[in-house]
């Protein structure tokens, strides 16, 4: 395990935002900002230049929105890439919904308290999506009378066994590992190994985007029993 601090960025184009969220993450001794940006653009030359950890990325921004931004840093930066947190003033903005589908880790509210923003940060610089399922519902059912469900979504949850289904279906409730062992009476070690084959056969990166597939082919819907 690496005994250096977290880096990381702070994208914002509001300087009271970026300084309080500053004086949050520097205060911690295994996290440190080294870098500030305040529009998407800025973000995408401090990333590449600084290579942090994790980027706290709003998603208004002028220049570059912050969905673009993230799918270009995720797009350009690699080996490793770092893990994008969105920072948002409202859970049902449009744009949040946008931003994971780009491939952010997670969101956190603007008005979150300054010991759950630090668990974030932690979260996602170790590997871990940052999900809210009942918010990711929402803007998913939202964005879902908008259009048509994803054919090749859909194709590719229904080529998913019946157990990988399942491990699919409560990872959408937010279950960690453990608690999908419990739940299904699985080892740990092959519960992982089945949410492992659902990402790769989804044909995503993590847990966030596996929840959004659910949803946009149609699979998880009002209910979590299985076809919408």
């Amino acid at each position: 395990m690496s005994t250096h601090p977290t880096r990381v960025v702070i994208a914002d184009d509001e300087s009271l935002v970026r300084a309080g969220l500053y004086a949050i993450v520097d205060a911690e001794p295994d996290l440190t900002v080294v870098g500030e940006a305040a529009t998407g653009a800025q973000a995408v030359e401090r990333v590449r230049e600084l290579r942090p950890d994790v980027v706290l990325m709003d998603v208004r921004m002028p220049d570059l929105n912050g969905i673009e931004a993230t799918a270009r840093i995720l797009r350009e930066v690699s080996d490793p890439s770092p893990r994008v947190l969105v920072v948002t003033t409202f859970e049902n903005d449009e744009y949040v919904y946008d931003a994971l589908r780009a491939g952010a880790h997670g969101f956190l509210l603007k008005r979150a308290r300054a010991d759950d923003m630090v668990h974030a940060i932690r979260t996602v610089a170790r590997g871990d999506s940052l999900l809210f399922p009942a918010a990711i519902r929402d803007l998913a059912l939202t964005r879902a009378r908008e259009r048509t469900h994803n054919a090749e979504l859909r194709t590719r949850v229904a080529r998913l066994t019946p157990r990988e289904q399942e491990v699919l279906r409560l990872i959408t409730t937010g279950l960690a590992n453990t608690e999908i062992a419990e739940r299904t009476g699985l080892g740990p070690e092959t519960v992982k190994t089945h949410v492992a084959r659902v990402l790769t056969k989804l044909g995503v990166r993590d847990r966030t985007q596996a929840v959004i597939a659910a949803y946009e082919s149609g699979f998880t819907g009002t209910g979590l029993g299985g076809w919408a």
